[in-house]
């Protein structure tokens, strides 16, 4: 095209003509980030469909990078495909959750334990800085960035432990219990109350720290305990008399 013909058109038109193409990937990976964002803050509700042809023409893209998304978000257990092949939300069945909350107990506990015997001081650091970080973001009450700060002071323990296979299964299980703690925060924005601090993540990382595996498992313990009653008083208030999936 040249300067004479670019000239003549649209300012919208020169804009995406002056645009380079998109990375290869790039735009699967766009994908990918929003439909996680929206699914992980309830923006898309548990059980809701996903059609591949209405996110072509939400995105303005082609079917492959939303199918390549919708792989993704699979693999994190965030979407499910049908036997018809179609794609829906991953439901949140509450009369699975007492079985979330065993698995996440044992992995918290095991993992913690691990990053007690193998953790470095550069290790500490990084958990420091995340717990500090989740400390500060409280105050914000974006629910979104204390669910992600979460799970990145917790995963900054699960790596300190050095065992990659137990990391990935934790990471997954973190990953659905930020839908969880979305609920658990709505509850709390609507009854106007504050974000709740975690003063066991600095506990954590002083019994990691001394290398006191004991600690390290009690206190890995009591904060999925704290989680559990936590979420069981908000589902006593919000979702007793309510369907087995959740889906508002």
């Amino acid at each position: 095209m040249t300067d004479s013909e670019r000239s003549h058109m649209p300012k919208d038109e020169k804009d995406s003509a002056k645009a380079p193409p998109p990375k290869r990937g790039g735009g699967a990976h766009h994908i990918y980030t929003e439909l996680k964002n929206e699914i992980l803050e309830l923006k898309l509700e548990p059980s809701s469909p996903l059609d591949e042809t209405a996110l072509a023409a939400r995105f303005s893209m082609s079917r492959s990078p939303i199918r390549e998304a919708l792989v993704r978000l699979s693999a994190d257990g965030l979407v499910r495909t049908l036997s018809n092949r179609s794609t829906i939300v991953a439901p949140l069945n509450i009369e699975l959750l007492p079985r979330f909350i065993e698995a996440i107990d044992y992995l918290q506990r095991a993992v913690t334990v691990l990053a007690a015997m193998h953790r470095t001081d550069a290790d500490i650091t990084v958990m420091t800085q995340a717990a500090e970080s989740y400390d500060a973001i409280c105050e914000t009450g974006d629910a979104l960035t204390m669910s992600e700060a979460n799970k990145t002071f917790h995963m900054a323990i699960a790596n300190a432990g050095g065992n990659p296979y137990l990391a990935k299964a934790y990471e997954r299980l973190l990953d659905e219990g930020r839908r969880v703690l979305h609920f658990h925060f709505k509850h709390i924005r609507k009854q106007g109350g504050p974000f709740p601090f975690s003063p066991e993540h600095h506990l954590m990382i002083a019994a990691i720290k001394n290398q006191n595996t004991v600690e390290a498992d009690r206190l890995a313990h009591e904060h999925t305990r704290i989680f559990d009653d936590r979420l069981k008083e908000f589902m006593q208030i919000n979702y007793l008399a309510q369907p087995s999936d959740i889906s508002d």
